[in-house]
């Protein structure tokens, strides 16, 4: 079952940050995860969104999602981001498909 990895992030050193965010998109594709949402403009339609951005990956399974999360690829790239903001990070399986008879 397709499975999506969501973070909410609040970054507050950029400059810093960036070199997490151009490190992190090959781990991510090496490991068979896709970006839905990355950067771009987003509008806040309800509730507090003010301050953070969202980011989406979908992957073939949750099984995929934790093998890239808990890579030794994905735990020499994570110290970048140490210290440059404030990150929420969740695994969530997608809607599973039942054709109705």
């Amino acid at each position: 079952m397709t499975a999506y990895i969501i973070v909410e992030a609040i970054v507050h050193d950029p400059e810093t940050f960036s070199a997490y965010a151009k490190k992190v998109p090959a781990i991510v594709a090496q490991f068979g995860g896709e970006y839905l949402v990355l950067g771009g403009p987003q509008k806040s339609l309800e509730g507090d969104w003010s301050h953070s951005r969202v980011v989406m990956h979908r992957w073939p399974s949750a099984e995929q999602a934790r093998a890239f999360w808990e890579s030794d690829e994905y735990a020499a790239a994570k110290p970048l981001r140490a210290g440059t903001g404030e990150f929420r990070v969740i695994l969530v399986e997608g809607v599973q498909q039942t054709v109705l008879e």
